[in-house]
């Protein structure tokens, strides 16, 4: 890459009249540019696990790396605006004043970019007094004179002046991503005048962005054909009375201030600067500094990192490492007939770092190539198809035994496909994926190589992605070295993790939760459940009449056909043709929402909203069946995939598909689970999970002895604590009182609001809190757990849940209350949620060993909403539901006892309770 970055910038050096090489300068204006990155990226997509927004930054850079890249100068410089306060303000006070303050997330990402600019070796330059355009034309101007070729990257069209045949502008189009090269040419097609005449254009057009105001009835065309005709904006206004019409009295009237307008566009062309353009020639990079902030930025892209990288003048000169190298010293070895069970008669009591190229099929996987590393530099690379008997017999005693210590990333997609070439896998020490998530559990991505640049900052190698698949085009030495430079670089995670866990106190939760966890849900995954696809396909075709149907309907409640999946069309006919209560606006419009049509039902007798609701709702469940049936593998069963990795609070999610998108208490949800069956050779489906298990949790977490004695009664929970908030019998609490007191319980678990608890109640702000001050005089331990918890969190950083579990809440201190009672309320939730997540893992560790040591065939297959799926074999129902009780019931002590419903049945809907 190095290289091919520097044959770039040779191509596009030009020549000079006596056969030198023509220097390029490169000038860009930072916070034109910042701004436009900001916009063209969404901020909630671009935060670092404290908080920081870095979207500017992102796009900034990226669009940086892209036009050194492209550009390929000699020299290089950005300049950036001081503040609001220039020349040009102190002769009109109003020049700028209309713009709005910064965003919150824009301020602070300018000093980060600076900083970005530091490690690169870039000068920048921020004068005050002026702005960024007199810098840029400043130095624009001597460069041209010192017979440089210019290029300027701004989003100001101001610098269109500057143009000439030795100065190009690339002007932003679209975000930052696409560039349109001005020359002389482009202006003159663009506005047909010379970029020396675009000034006086810009002044009689005016310029909203800077509030300078225009001409009453003079748009563009008007003012380049007075331009084209008088020549210049001076002639113009030597002339002005030969202007006729409405529109010369206007221009007669406003002169003085389209004057003013010249004076301020005009840039200016000698800014006192401490160097002038030979002062930029670009230097190496401090990679070791660019590199800490890449990371602080948690900028871990890998093709992202490599474009900043290879635009790096330093290495220019430098020959590319080979991809095996990254940093590693390696003695590799390809295997050979009957080499490998001799490798690992040496080197397999060591702990050993493993990596594979994995190809999925549905159901099931096969592994094509494996390597293994060692800390003190001997590696393996071998193809399993090509063992012979004796050396594969080697691997799978290893890979079985408990006592040699493996390091994997995502072991238990490994053991998934191990085990469908009937090896199975003991003895993994560590999970590279599992920790990085309990060091950081708000993290996006736990791809390999992020977490090596990261925690070990060193890159993979061009050869290895991030997915373990090899780049196409590289023989097959290099594919090998470059699997056994991952399978030590996941090694070297391991060790660099094991120090950090412990730092975090998260140990002991790898070792004895998330790593047993990850092999009961391999064997889940592996044993799927059975689908009647004849029953699914029939639903299918239901939920595709009943979609069809409510399109009809819609169509004909106003009266002509319109695409109900266009938000654009249905906001036209939502508030244009029937004039329908304005809802929250968008960038595109009115929302058209959920909620916006829940509450446009409310407003209006008009059935569409309505109608529209339904149309979604069965959209969503032939959606959900649709990819159900395609998820049928060829043995009849579904095998999702569960993720431990997703949710921040430990819960655990699955993919593919996603069995949490079932409806759990609507009638077609229950159809939908009326396909999950019974498998061929076993009797029934047991379901079993916990009754109220986060409002134990919270009554153990806040020791409130009149919550702990409602759950001990052994009456209904919601009716026994309605009676005591309302101060009545409980034979007096009618269903709308326990309502409210359910909703209430689960919200203050959930970090409800005041405002949410009104909105799911269907009551007043005022009443909602209300109902909540009376509810915490009853039961002052939660109110004060729950104040407590977020005043430690707030202090530390974090919240933890009784096993120790972390979860990361920066934004307690944020400035924008927005953002910081979010965080306050997942301060709340975090504790209470991340314990009942735990405890169900518990649960299942239990159940599973109980089911193995008992040797009953009877297996667990799903983990969904906190609920267990037990495939129950012939004879063994009175056992195994005797035994899951007892493991469930025990898995945590509480205050307030865990307690499990069991149900019974031939399929999912059956066996519920």
């Amino acid at each position: 890459m190095a290289k091919k970055a520097a044959k770039t910038a040779q191509a596009a050096t030009g020549q000079t009249k006596d056969g030198g090489a023509q220097p390029r300068l490169m000038l860009m204006d930072g916070h034109s540019l910042a701004y436009r990155a900001f916009y063209a990226l969404p901020a909630e997509n671009f935060n670092t696990t404290t908080g920081q927004p870095t979207n500017a930054i992102y796009g900034f850079a990226s669009m940086l790396a892209n036009t050194l890249r492209d550009e390929a100068p000699t020299h290089f410089a950005v300049a950036f605006d001081v503040s609001r306060k220039t020349w040009r303000s102190a002769e009109f006070s109003e020049y700028k004043a209309n713009r709005s303050k910064s965003p919150d997330e824009f301020k602070g990402q300018v000093e980060l970019i600076g900083e970005l600019l530091d490690a690169m070796k870039v000068r920048r330059y921020a004068i005050d007094g002026y702005e960024a355009d007199d810098v840029i034309a400043t130095l624009a101007t001597a460069a041209e004179a010192e017979g440089f070729q210019v290029s300027i990257v701004t989003g100001d069209r101001d610098t269109f002046q500057l143009v000439s045949d030795n100065v190009t502008v690339l002007y932003p189009t679209k975000g930052v991503s696409e560039l349109t090269r001005y020359t002389p040419e482009k202006v003159a097609e663009k506005y047909g005048l010379t970029p020396a005449q675009y000034p006086d254009f810009a002044a009689l057009r005016g310029d909203p962005s800077d509030n300078l105001p225009g001409i009453p009835g003079v748009g563009e065309k008007t003012a380049t054909k007075w331009i084209t005709q008088f020549g210049s904006l001076a002639e113009l206004a030597e002339r002005v009375d030969e202007v006729k019409g409405k529109a010369g009295d206007n221009l007669r009237s406003h002169l003085e201030s389209v004057l003013l307008n010249r004076r301020l566009t005009e840039l200016v062309r000698d800014v006192p600067l401490p160097d002038g353009p030979g002062g930029l020639t670009r230097v190496a990079y401090d990679r070791d500094a660019l590199a800490v902030i890449l990371d602080a930025l948690e900028f871990r892209h890998q093709n992202f990192r490599e474009r900043l990288f290879a635009a790096d003048p330093g290495a220019a000169a430098e020959e590319e490492e080979p991809a095996s190298a990254a940093g590693i010293e390696l003695d590799g070895t390809v295997v050979e007939a009957d080499a490998l069970a001799p490798w690992l008669e040496r080197h397999g009591t060591a702990t050993l770092g493993v990596a594979t190229v994995d190809v999925w099929k549905q159901g099931s996987g096969s592994v094509s190539e494996i390597a293994l590393a060692t800390g003190a530099g001997p590696a393996v690379w071998f193809d399993p198809a090509e063992l012979t008997e004796g050396d594969e017999r080697a691997f799978a005693a290893w890979l079985a035994d408990a006592d040699r210590q493996k390091v994997m990333h995502d072991a238990k997609a490994l053991m998934r496909v191990f085990a469908d070439h009937g090896w199975s896998v003991a003895g993994v020490w560590m999970d590279t994926a599992l920790a990085a998530y309990l060091d950081k559990p708000g993290r996006r991505s736990f791809a390999l190589d992020a977490l090596s640049v990261e925690y070990l900052g060193r890159e993979l190698g061009p050869t290895a992605e991030s997915d373990g698949q090899l780049a196409l085009g590289v023989d097959e030495q290099a594919e090998a070295e470059a699997l056994m430079v991952k399978a030590r670089t996941v090694l070297d995670l391991g060790v660099a993790f094991e120090v950090r866990l412990d730092q975090v106190g998260a140990a002991d939760l790898l070792r004895d939760l998330e790593l047993p966890t990850s092999k009961v849900l391999a064997r889940m995954e592996r044993a799927g459940i059975a689908a009647d696809r004849e029953w699914l396909q029939g639903l299918e075709q239901q939920f595709a009449d009943a979609v069809q149907h409510a399109v009809g309907e819609a169509h004909a409640s106003v009266g002509h056909e319109f695409n109900l999946g266009s938000p654009k069309q249905l906001q036209e006919v939502l508030f244009g043709e029937l004039g329908l209560p304005k809802t929250k606006k968008t960038k595109t419009g009115y929302t058209t929402d959920a909620d916006a049509l829940a509450w446009l039902a409310t407003q209006t007798e008009h059935e569409l909203p309505v109608l529209m609701l339904r149309y979604r709702e069965q959209q969503k469940l032939r959606t959900t069946v649709e990819g159900l049936i395609k998820t049928i593998a060829p043995d009849g069963r579904i095998h999702t995939t569960f993720n431990q990795t997703v949710a921040a609070t430990g819960r655990l999610s699955s993919t593919d598909p996603n069995l949490q998108n079932i409806p759990v208490r609507t009638d077609e949800g229950r159809a939908i689970r009326r396909g999950f069956r019974v498998g061929e050779g076993f009797e029934s489906l047991m379901t079993a999970d916990y009754s109220q298990i986060e409002l134990r949790v919270m009554a153990h977490l806040s020791e409130d002895a009149g919550l702990i004695e409602a759950f001990t009664s052994g009456e209904d929970l919601h009716t026994t604590v309605a009676a005591q908030v309302f101060g009545v019998g409980k034979d007096a609490v009618d269903a709308e009182m326990r309502r409210k007191i359910k909703a209430m319980s689960y919200g203050l678990a959930y970090g409800l609001s005041a405002f949410g608890l009104s909105q799911q109640l269907g009551i007043t702000p005022d009443e909602a809190r209300g109902l909540m001050d009376t509810y915490f005089e009853r039961f002052g331990g939660v109110r004060d757990y729950l104040r407590r918890t977020v005043e430690e969190a707030r202090a530390t950083g974090y919240t933890h849940t009784i096993m120790g579990r972390r979860r990361y809440l920066p934004d307690l201190t944020s400035d924008q209350r927005q953002r910081r009672e979010m965080a306050e309320r997942m301060a709340l939730n975090a504790p209470i949620q991340g314990t009942a997540a735990d405890i169900v893992k518990v649960a299942m560790l239990k159940v599973d060993a109980a089911l193995r040591d008992a040797q009953l065939r009877s297996r667990m297959l799903l983990q969904v909403h906190d609920e267990i799926v037990v495939e129950i074999a012939p004879g063994e129902r009175e056992q195994v539901e005797k035994l899951v009780r007892a493991e469930m019931a025990s898995a945590v002590a509480l205050r307030a006892p865990l307690d499990v419903s069991v149900g019974v049945g031939q399929d999912w809907e059956s066996a519920a309770h």
